[in-house]
């Protein structure tokens, strides 16, 4: 554990006498890491739903009321996607190592916010806000973790272990809601937190507080284990000295990520500018900033970098990804909260008697997409074609949410909404299955398309952006559930993938594409 010089795991000597154990020690703590990660950052989504059982009240408005309720997991999504531009860059500035341990350390300052915040129900929702965004370094950890597991393993296993990492520590989300429901239930912490709140439409007593307390004991477990368990390597840190320095260097890059993310909440929330203005804008000024805010070694080597961004396959993986991350984590925060607000309501405003219970179904669309993921990276070492198998899911994506938007439309209308759950939520599975396995098939494609120096920042800059999914899809479906036509919202999500499609052909997978991965 430590610092490791020599790292030539393509040589199949080392990797089976030295490389493969070192390789699989990261990964299997990289993971409980990442699962860590991925649940603090999406907690909002199960935290808003019980709010407004709980009779957290922003707005006088009911439909502004649940727009601000959608805006928190999209609030966290933007932070999330905004930090992973920095995190894209940091084990090459800071060390894999140093890198997981600094990441996992800041999950503490959202988890016992919340627990305090949560408490009280008049918190004002600038506080909510600023926790969510705190819960966006849950999301940037993403970025850098994938890029760390990258180094350690040869070529012809990056599908796979990047499915692993990446598909088991998606499991986060699902485990979170599970977990949190659950959770909420029981007085774990009163003693230091105080009592429940009455639900009002069951009368039981919920510990919302409980939704942050309970990751803390987790968390002290990850940083310790990171710390005394990982590696840095000399091969994707070249410059890396003393650690403390290189935690100081990468912790500079994120703080840069904040001041952007920052930026981009005050126009979201003081200026209220379009999503569509809001999101541009933070993700130049936080290239902006780590170019020119940056300095000595971490300017050079960011120089470096900042190549990809002359590649134009570095674009097209970039929109192709987004499409897959960006439709599971986007997905993954705003089902709960949309299975309430579909099939919760009757057409004229009154509560639905028979509507489905959120907590009881949302954890499975993250479940399924999270276990998947493997399984994408898997078949494309299998059949040796990233490129081909997205193109399957793609199909499979574009033709879900056509026959989604049926079914949303018909439970709107229905005096018995409830009777088109079960179509719905075969459909949204069907979504998060194809998306998971996308995951896979598009991260194995990019250690082909690019050289090794190029595939880290790359497959930490298309998972920054497509990141940004947890920060548009809560927002279009807020604003269409609020405007009444939540299946707008859907045809525009296929309108993207037939987008997706198209790309995806022309580059990879037609006869006489420039590549084959």
């Amino acid at each position: 554990m430590g610092n490791i010089a020599e790292w030539t795991v393509e040589n199949m000597h080392f990797w089976e006498s030295k490389g493969k154990t070192i390789a699989y020690r990261n990964l299997w703590i990289s993971i409980p890491c990442l699962l860590l990660s991925f649940a603090i950052w999406m907690m909002w989504s199960i935290i808003i739903v019980q709010m407004e059982n709980l009779g957290f009240v922003f707005d006088p408005d009911p439909g502004r009321n649940v727009l601000l309720l959608y805006t928190l997991p999209s609030i966290a999504g933007l932070a999330g996607a905004t930090l992973r531009i920095p995190h894209s860059f940091l084990v090459a500035i800071g060390g894999g190592r140093n890198v997981v341990f600094l990441s996992t350390v800041l999950l503490l300052l959202p988890t016992v916010g919340a627990g305090l915040a949560l408490q009280d129900p008049n918190t004002s929702y600038l506080t909510f806000a600023i926790l969510a965004a705190l819960s966006g370094f849950g999301g940037g950890n993403f970025a850098s973790s994938m890029s760390n597991i990258s180094f350690f393993f040869p070529k012809r296993m990056q599908g796979t272990s990047l499915g692993l990492n990446a598909g088991l520590g998606n499991l986060g989300v699902s485990v979170m809601q599970l977990i949190l429901p659950l959770g909420m239930t029981v007085g774990f912490f009163t003693s230091m937190t105080g009592q429940g709140r009455i639900v009002k439409s069951s009368g039981a007593v919920a510990y919302i507080q409980n939704c942050g307390w309970t990751w803390v004991p987790l968390l002290l477990l990850a940083l310790t284990a990171s710390w005394f368990s990982m590696d840095n390597l000399k091969h994707a840190t070249p410059k890396l000295r003393g650690n403390w320095a290189a935690i100081g260097r990468s912790f500079y890059l994120i703080f840069l990520g904040l001041m952007a993310t920052t930026a981009g909440l005050l126009l979201l929330l003081v200026v209220k500018a379009s999503i569509w203005i809001v999101l541009p804008v933070t993700i130049v000024l936080t290239l902006i900033l780590m170019r020119l805010a940056s300095f000595g070694e971490v300017k050079e080597s960011l120089k470096r970098q900042f190549s990809i961004f002359s590649s134009k396959h570095n674009w097209v993986m970039t929109v192709i990804y987004t499409m897959t991350f960006g439709s599971f984590i986007g997905y993954s925060a705003a089902f709960p909260k949309l299975i309430q607000d579909v099939f919760g309501t009757l057409p004229n405003g009154s509560p639905n008697p028979n509507a489905p219970n959120p907590f009881v179904y949302a954890w499975l669309g993250p479940l399924v997409g999270s276990l998947v993921r493997p399984i994408g990276g898997w078949l494309s070492d299998r059949i040796g074609s990233g490129s081909r198998v997205t193109q399957w899911i793609t199909f499979a994506m574009i033709a879900a949410a056509l026959a989604l938007t049926f079914f949303v439309t018909q439970a709107r209308t229905s005096e018995a909404p409830e009777r088109f759950f079960l179509p719905f939520l075969m459909l949204f599975l069907v979504l998060f299955v194809a998306a998971g396995i996308g995951n896979g098939s598009t991260f194995r494609s990019i250690p082909y398309i690019f050289p090794p120096e190029k595939a880290g920042p790359v497959l930490g800059w298309t998972s920054a952006v497509a990141a940004y999914g947890s920060f548009i899809i809560p927002q279009v479906f807020g604003q269409q559930i609020q405007r009444g036509h939540a299946e707008y919202a859907l045809y525009g999500f296929a309108i993207y993938y037939v987008l997706c499609l198209l790309l995806n052909w022309w580059h990879y997978e037609r006869k006489d594409a420039e590549v084959k991965c």
